[in-house]
């Protein structure tokens, strides 16, 4: 079995006016989708993780002409549910992984300027039909390929795109080393937070690595 990363930017075409809306704003975050649907009737569900300002993120979803429904969950960090109208290209991207016999990785991570970073898994010709398929608005660049190997991907999933970012910087900046070669605020100015965002999402990271091994 193999696996395809691929990062999804928007920025060259129409893809979804709310989407936009959410990654234009300064005081929201969008972490990443956990899951989305395109359903029988042509709109589609998803559910993002978020975190930030989420009254503010209730506030932009009631605004969008394409949002059918919405609810948002959670202070500080939270879920948002949106059952949408999508536009045709999201429409043609959806269908994609419902025609075709690929695995779509969830939750795929949403990244700066509005693009997401997908995980396609299958066989390479098919993975390779589907890349082909997006549709040209869209911008793709390849991150990773290689056989897929579920449960240190599974394992990875479980935390946030920014817990993943913080992860990455900590392990090779070798704050995991022994002796310790890096500190909190080494971290913090690699990735542009705070020292203490830093220990709480290590805290966070180590606790569901930790349960999720035990579990």
């Amino acid at each position: 079995m193999r696996y395809a990363t691929v990062v999804i930017d928007p920025s060259g075409g129409d893809f979804q006016p709310t989407d936009r809306a959410l990654a234009d704003e300064p005081t929201v975050s969008r972490e990443s989708v956990q899951q989305v649907n395109l359903l029988r009737d042509g709109t589609a569900v998803s559910l993002y993780a978020v975190r930030g300002d989420l009254g503010r993120a209730r506030t932009i979803l009631a605004e969008q002409e394409a949002v059918i429904d919405y609810d948002v969950s959670g202070d500080r960090e939270g879920l948002a549910y949106v059952h949408f109208r999508p536009t045709g290209t999201v429409e043609r991207l959806l269908a994609l992984v419902q025609d075709n016999e690929i695995v779509l990785q969830t939750p795929i991570d949403c990244v700066d300027g509005g693009g997401f970073r997908v995980t396609l898994v299958g066989d390479d010709e098919t993975i390779g039909n589907v890349v082909d398929a997006i549709p040209d608005p869209l911008s793709v660049s390849l991150e990773g390929i290689g056989e897929y190997h579920p449960d240190s991907e599974q394992l990875f999933s479980v935390l946030t795109a920014r817990q993943q970012e913080i992860l990455d910087a900590a392990v090779e900046m070798g704050y995991y080393e022994v002796p310790r070669e890096a500190t909190h605020d080494d971290i913090a100015a690699e990735v542009g937070v705070s020292a203490g965002t830093v220990g709480e999402h290590l805290r966070k990271v180590e606790g569901k690595i930790l349960s999720s091994l035990v579990g």
